[in-house]
C-alpha cells in the first residue's frame, strides 16, 4: 500500500483515474494534511489532457462519509471481519459440498478495479470450479466483445482516441456521447473544428444533444441499426467501394456476408429503418467516399437481442471497405463503465477464462489451471447476469455474491431480481454505502472501499491501462474487494490468495497474460511483468500489448493485418438484422428507451451526493412526442404513469419532438 501524506503545510499531488464510464481520464489531487482540495484534469494523461466533465470536476463532493458501512453485518447485525468472513466461507462450503459448484455465483462490476476482478475469476473458475461469474458490464458491452471476438478472433479494440480526431467521417450510433462521454465529445468537437472537411453523422432514434454536431441526423427506428450496415456493405459492392486486395488477402466469408446483406437495398433499409431513402443513400455514398470512418458506438448497439450481430454488421463494412487499422478508421466500441475493458481481460464475464482465453476450449484451460496450480477449473460458460437471477429464481443457485453493483436497480425486470433474492439462501454485498435497493436483501454485508480509497489499476476503452490511487486510508472498517475475497478463500481452504498488496496481483496477473502466450494473442503485459512496488505505484497510463521482447509493437494491434484467428484472417459474419424482441401491441403501443443524463451516473449512490450534480435535471422525467401527447391530453410536466408487463413507473412529462412518434424517453437512474 502506499504510504500516504503525514501532516503538514505543504500541499501533496496525487494522480488517479476518475470513477466515471470508460474514458478514463486522468485526475490531479492535491491534499493537505490527507484531506483532498483540489481536483483537476491530468494535463499528460493521453485520455483527457486536462479535460474533465461535470461529473469528474465534482468527484471530491461526493466522497464524504455518510451513508457507508462501518463493519460487516450479519443479519443486519454488526459482526468483526473474523466472524463475518468465517461465516461466508462456511456456508459457501456447505452449500457446495451439498450441491455443487453450480450453486454458487459472483456478480460482479465495472466499478471494481482489475485486481479485485482478477481475484474474483481466479476463485470462481479455478477454485469453486464454476464459470458462474459474471458482471453488470455485461448489459453494455458483451455484445462488442462477441463481435470483435467473431470477427478478429479476440476480443480487442482495434481503435483510439486518436482515430476520432484524425478521421474525415465520424458515424455515432446509439451513442449520446454529448452526455455520456463528453471529454471524448469535447475531443470530436475540437476535431470538427481543426477539420472542415470533417462529417459527422447520428444515428439515434432519438434526437440528443450529440446530434447538434451531426452534418446528418439518422432518426431510425429502435433496434433497425443491422439492416442499415447491412445495406451498406450491399451498397459498397453495387457501386465497387470494396477493397478486394484487403478482402481477398486478410478475410474469410465475405461471399456468404455479402449473400446475406443483398437482401437489404436502399428501399428495404428505407422501409425497416423508417428514414428516407434519399438519406440512407446519402449516408452510404459518404461512408463510400470517404477516405476514412470511424463507427462509434455504444449502447444503442450493445443493448439489445440482436447486439452481437448489430456489431458484426458494422464491422463487416469496416472490413469490405478496408476502412480499419489506419489513422481515423475502424469500428470502435466505447464502454460505459470504468473498468469494463479491465473485466474483459481478466475474464470477468461468464463464458470467458483470463487472458483472453476461451472457458469450453481444453487447451485453455490446462493452461489457466497450469498457471494458477488450482485444484480445478471451470470446464463450461456459466449463467451471465440475467440468467444468473432466474436460476437463483429456480432455486439451483443458492448463494450469490453481488460486489460494487445495485442490481436491483440496474438490472431489466426488477419484479424478477426481486423474487429471486427473496428466494436465495444466501445474499453477501460488498459495497461502500450502508443503504441500497439490494443491501435490503443481504444476509452478509462487508463494507468495501470506494474510490478515493481503492488502490489498482482500470482500462479504458482504447485499452490503456491507468493507476487508480488512494488519496485516503480506507474508511473505518472499510477493506478492498480483493482483501475481502482473500479472507473468504483462505477460509474456505484454498491456497494461491496470499496477496499482501495490489501490487502482487497485478504482478500475477501480467505473468498470466504471457504465460505460453507465444504471440496467440495480442492481450499481452510482459514489459510490465516484475515491476517493484516503487514502478507499480508511479505506473504511468500505457496502452497495451506491452510486449518485452517487442517494444516496437507496443500499443498496436493486427500488426501487418495479421488477425487472431488460427489463419491470421477477419472473418465476415452474415447477418440477419432483427427487430427487438419485444414488440408494441394495442395494450402496450409504445417504445420505451432509456439510457444516461449528463450529470449522473447509474443508480446515483455517488452522484446524487453532490448538489451541484443535481441542478441540471431535478427530478425523473417521461419523454413523449408532441403528436402523442396531444391525442393523450397529455401536456408538460404533468404526472404520467408508463405501465409495461414488467411493471409500471410515474414521472413528469417532457413533451418533445427529440423523440419519434410511439416512442418515449426515460433516465435509468432514479431507484424507488
Amino acid at each position: 500500500m502506499e504510504t500516504l501524506n503525514t501532516c503538514s503545510n505543504t500541499p501533496l499531488l496525487k494522480q488517479t483515474t476518475c470513477a466515471y464510464c470508460g474514458v478514463g481520464c486522468g485526475v490531479d489531487i492535491s491534499l493537505l494534511n490527507n484531506t483532498p482540495t483540489k481536483l483537476e484534469g491530468t494535463r499528460e494523461h493521453p485520455a483527457n489532457f486536462g479535460r474533465l466533465c461535470v461529473k469528474g470536476t465534482h468527484l471530491l463532493d461526493t466522497t464524504g462519509s455518510d451513508n457507508r458501512l462501518t463493519s460487516p453485518l450479519i443479519d443486519n447485525e454488526p459482526a468483526s471481519w473474523d466472524t463475518a468472513t468465517d461465516y461466508v466461507a462456511n456456508r459457501f462450503n456447505a452449500i457446495i459440498k451439498e450441491h455443487g459448484p453450480e450453486s454458487v455465483a459472483f456478480y460482479v462490476s465495472g466499478q471494481l478495479l482489475t485486481e479485485d476482478y482478477y481475484v474474483a475469476n481466479k476463485l470462481m473458475k479455478g477454485y469453486i470450479g464454476s464459470g458462474n461469474i459474471d458482471t453488470n458490464s455485461r448489459l453494455c458491452m458483451s455484445s462488442a466483445v462477441a463481435g470483435y471476438k467473431r470477427a478478429f478472433g479476440e476480443d480487442v479494440v482495434p481503435c483510439t482516441y486518436e482515430d476520432l480526431e484524425q478521421t474525415e467521417l465520424l458515424i455515432l450510433i446509439g451513442s449520446n456521447a454529448a452526455w455520456t462521454h463528453p471529454v471524448l465529445y469535447q475531443r470530436m468537437e475540437r476535431a470538427k473544428k481543426l477539420n472542415p472537411n470533417m462529417k459527422v453523422v447520428v444515428i439515434d432514434p432519438r434526437k440528443t444533444d450529440t446530434a447538434e454536431l451531426a452534418d446528418t441526423f439518422l432518426n431510425i427506428k429502435p433496434g433497425s441499426d443491422g439492416a442499415l450496415y447491412n445495406g451498406l456493405l450491399t451498397y459498397l459492392s453495387e457501386h465497387n467501394y470494396l477493397d478486394t486486395q484487403f478482402i481477398n488477402a486478410h478475410t474469410n466469408g465475405f461471399e456468404t456476408a455479402l449473400a446475406e446483406a443483398k437482401k437489404w437495398s436502399v428501399k428495404a433499409v428505407s422501409d425497416f429503418c423508417d428514414i428516407d431513402a434519399q438519406l440512407v443513400s446519402d449516408f452510404y455514398a459518404l461512408f463510400a467516399q470517404s477516405p476514412t470512418a470511424i463507427s462509434f458506438y455504444s449502447m444503442g448497439i450493445n443493448q439489445s437481442s440482436s447486439g452481437v450481430d448489430k456489431c458484426n454488421a458494422i464491422i463487416n463494412a469496416h472490413l469490405a471497405s478496408g476502412k480499419l487499422l489506419k489513422p481515423g478508421c475502424g469500428p470502435f466500441s466505447i464502454t460505459g463503465q470504468p473498468n469494463a475493458m479491465g473485466g474483459r481481460e481478466v475474464g470477468g464475464l461468464a463464458n470467458q477464462l483470463a487472458a483472453h482465453l476461451d472457458i469450453e476450449n481444453d487447451a485453455h484451460q490446462q493452461l489457466v489451471q497450469r498457471f494458477w496450480q488450482s485444484p480445478t477449473i471451470a470446464k463450461k460458460a456459466g449463467c451471465n447476469a440475467i440468467d444468473m437471477f432466474d436460476e437463483i429464481a429456480k432455486g439451483k443457485i443458492k448463494a450469490i455474491w453481488i460486489m460494487a453493483t445495485n442490481p436491483m436497480v440496474s438490472l431489466p425486470n426488477n419484479a424478477a431480481i426481486q423474487h429471486a433474492l427473496e428466494q436465495c439462501e444466501l445474499v453477501v454485498v460488498s459495497d461502500c454505502i450502508a443503504k441500497s435497493d439490494t443491501l435490503k436483501f443481504a444476509n452478509v454485508a462487508f463494507p468495501s472501499t470506494g474510490w478515493g480509497e481503492k488502490n489498482g489499476t482500470v482500462t479504458n476503452s482504447e485499452r490503456r491501462i491507468s493507476r487508480q490511487r488512494p488519496l485516503v486510508e480506507p474508511f473505518s472498517g472499510a477493506k478492498n474487494d480483493w482483501q475481502i475475497m482473500c479472507l473468504v478463500a483462505q477460509k474456505m481452504g484454498f491456497e494461491g490468495f496470499d496477496f499482501t498488496d495490489p501490487s502482487g496481483i497485478f504482478e500475477e496477473w501480467a505473468q498470466l497474460t504471457d504465460f505460453e502466450n507465444n504471440g496467440d494473442r495480442l492481450l499481452n503485459l510482459s514489459a510490465l511483468v516484475g515491476l517493484s512496488q516503487q514502478q507499480y505505484d508511479n505506473l504511468k497510463p500505457v496502452m497495451w500489448p506491452v510486449l518485452k521482447n517487442e517494444p516496437y509493437k507496443n500499443g498496436q494491434v493486427f500488426v501487418n493485418k495479421q488477425f487472431s484467428n488460427a489463419d491470421k484472417k477477419a472473418r465476415f459474419i452474415p447477418i440477419t438484422p432483427k427487430l427487438p424482441v419485444q414488440k408494441t401491441s394495442s395494450d402496450y403501443p409504445f417504445v420505451m428507451n432509456s439510457g444516461r443524463i449528463r450529470d449522473q451516473w447509474h443508480t446515483m449512490s455517488r452522484t446524487g451526493k453532490s448538489t451541484a450534480l443535481s441542478t441540471h435535471i431535478t427530478r425523473p422525467y417521461i419523454e413523449i412526442n408532441l403528436t402523442d401527447a396531444s391525442k393523450l391530453n397529455i401536456k408538460a410536466n404533468d404526472l404520467i404513469t408508463a405501465n409495461a408487463k414488467t411493471g409500471q413507473v410515474t414521472a413528469h412529462a417532457k413533451v418533445t419532438d427529440a423523440v419519434r412518434k410511439g416512442e418515449c424517453f426515460m433516465p435509468i437512474h432514479w431507484n424507488k
